[in-house]
């Protein structure tokens, strides 16, 4: 339950809001260096121990409690306020990059063959800094706790896991957890938020398909498996879209077929891989069940045998509505309401931070990092910029704040 607020705190959060504008400012220098510096030396998921090192390191020189090696790589950071207040506000930044060699001639691109930060993860990291040294610069003003989890491998939708099943959101207990994730359609410095449903649920899917290899002269005397695997791919997209209502979508994609191992013999063997993304929980449910019905009727149509394994993978993000009005508050206030978007829709990708959700209440924003030449999330070319570095902190550290008035 939340407490009730006292008189003095809301009465002193106009000047908290203005003090961390002024100070997000102030430091901002060291943050696009930061950054900079960040996208440069990408680590992969579960491999960020430089990345860590570098956010040990400023916490700490912050006066911050900081514990290094929480869920393998992570890093948590635990500023204490006054004392008026017994709630610990959580701060998340994911830090892991990807196998992806960037392909920009920025002066401060990867120097890390085939690794980069191409989906803005430097940017989410220097933020929560920046958050951080906004917020030590306040702590005498703040009734209660901020603990700030620096998270790895969230590409691989492990770290988030790795974090809670290592007591990340314990001693203090973490009440409400506030992240963002850069957004290149939207412009830069806007923030998008959406109540509810806010990402998909992401899970995994692998098929193998047994027919009876033969000569590729007489298909007839054997089970050609690449024909029957066709089939049930085909099988599986026109089942969704005829046999699952169209307003809880399901997205079904294979992205790896593997089989057979000569042009002139019939494949005997093939594996299908897949992930399988969904919005309605109900739904999801029954994807297993429904799916090995498909593959089941169509192999036994055509004489194969099958194994399928479907895994549970990441839940959706699902945003708290208190919290998200909170952070749209925020933005109001502090950057102006032509800052704020409304997000018509969720997004059909997937993000670990539900994993966290799943143990305190969440909300995680969209921040604004598009422009002209903007590429894509996961584009060899891709940068999130310096440019929404600032509304990135002031709306962070704002809903920090602004959760003790709840």
């Amino acid at each position: 339950m939340y407490l009730s607020p006292s008189n003095e705190f809301s009465a002193a959060r106009p000047a908290l809001l203005q003090a961390i504008s002024a100070e997000t400012h102030r430091v901002l220098p060291r943050l696009v260096a930061l950054r900079q510096h960040l996208h440069a030396h990408p680590e992969l998921s579960g491999e960020e121990y430089r990345t860590a090192d570098c956010v040990a390191e400023l916490l700490a020189e912050l006066g911050l409690e900081v514990k290094s090696g929480v869920g393998r790589t992570g890093v948590v950071g635990l500023l204490t306020g006054n004392g008026r207040d017994e709630r610990t506000v959580g701060v998340r930044a994911d830090m892991d990059g990807l196998p992806i060699a960037e392909q920009t001639e920025l002066p401060y691109r990867s120097q890390v063959r085939g690794v980069m930060h191409a989906c803005g993860h430097d940017l989410h990291t220097a933020i929560g800094l920046g958050t951080a040294m906004v917020l030590a610069s306040l702590r005498e003003s703040l009734p209660g706790r901020v603990k700030f989890l620096f998270q790895p491998a969230e590409e691989t939708a492990q770290g988030a896991r790795w974090m809670v099943d290592d007591g990340a959101l314990e001693d203090p207990r973490v009440s409400a957890l506030f992240a963002l994730h850069c957004f290149p359609s939207l412009p830069v410095g806007v923030i998008g938020v959406r109540p509810g449903v806010f990402t998909a649920a992401a899970d995994s899917l692998v098929i193998e398909v047994f027919g009876r290899s033969g000569h590729g002269a007489r298909p007839h005397e054997a089970v050609d498996a690449i024909w029957v695997a066709a089939n049930v791919v085909t099988a599986l997209q026109q089942g969704i879209s005829r046999m699952h209502n169209p307003l809880r979508p399901v997205v079904l994609s294979i992205g790896q077929m593997q089989g057979g191992r000569a042009p002139n013999i019939i494949c005997d063997h093939v594996v299908l891989k897949g992930t399988v993304r969904s919005l309605d929980p109900q739904t999801r449910t029954a994807l297993p069940t429904w799916i090995e019905q498909i593959v089941a009727q169509t192999c036994a149509a055509f004489g194969a045998d099958y194994r399928l394994h479907y895994g549970n993978g990441t839940p959706s993000v699902i945003n708290d509505p208190h919290l998200t009005h909170l952070v749209e508050d925020c933005v109001r206030t502090l950057l102006g309401a032509q800052y704020l978007q409304a997000l018509p829709e969720p997004s059909m990708g997937a993000e670990d931070f539900a994993v966290f959700c799943e143990q305190v209440p969440g909300t995680m924003f969209r921040l604004g990092v598009g422009g002209p030449t903007s590429y894509p999330l996961h584009h060899p070319s891709f940068d999130g910029g310096d440019g929404a570095i600032a509304p990135g902190v002031m709306t962070l550290a704002a809903a920090a704040v602004s959760y003790w008035r709840l």
